[in-house]
């Protein structure tokens, strides 16, 4: 990922990486729950690279949020924002991240957080908007943004909404027997 938020989250484990972006293209599978599609996105990313760097630790990850069981990509432009923010205002949502470790073997795990916005008026959506932060998020916000003024609440993990779950990150890595964590 070339995910400014990601880079930063990786370097609260290691500061041992390189970023080697996935060509994969991200088709959800409507049989798969929500969660079953993050891994597994997570999972083709991450053997998609691997593939090309035999011998060396791939992290995969894939983001994706929730409402009423429905994937909430990211806006199209200003006016899809704007319908997407209307949807999530006053109500909760999930927010998924499906991780991969490919080495010899793969591991794998989804961490799912949920996050409460607060009821948001028009002229809020249109400020936020204005800012151009929504326009390149899933789900057309940040919390660690302009936007955390929406979030009223979360449960799961803080580091998940922004967009790499460090815990579970740390737990894969370990698994796959990465001992370079800072």
């Amino acid at each position: 990922s070339q995910s400014p938020r990601r880079i930063e989250l990786l370097k609260q484990i290691t500061t041992n990486f390189e970023v080697i972006p996935s060509t994969v293209e991200e088709i959800l599978d409507p049989q798969r729950t929500p969660r079953e599609n993050a891994i597994a996105l997570a999972v083709e990313k991450a053997q998609s690279v691997a593939r090309h760097h035999a011998g060396r630790f791939v992290l995969g990850a894939d983001t994706i949020v929730v409402l009423d069981g429905k994937v909430i990509g990211k806006p199209i432009d200003r006016n899809d924002a704007h319908q997407i923010l209307r949807r999530l205002g006053g109500r909760e949502h999930q927010v998924i991240t499906g991780i991969a470790v490919v080495r010899n073997s793969t591991f794998q795990d989804a961490a799912v957080s949920t996050v409460v916005i607060k009821p948001l008026t028009d002229e809020e959506i249109s400020r936020y908007i204005d800012t151009g932060e929504p326009l390149d998020k899933a789900g057309a916000y940040a919390i660690q943004g302009e936007g955390a003024f929406m979030v009223s609440s979360y449960q799961g993990s803080y580091t998940n909404i922004v967009g790499l779950p460090v815990e579970t990150v740390r737990d894969l890595l370990h698994q796959a027997g990465y001992d370079s964590i800072d």
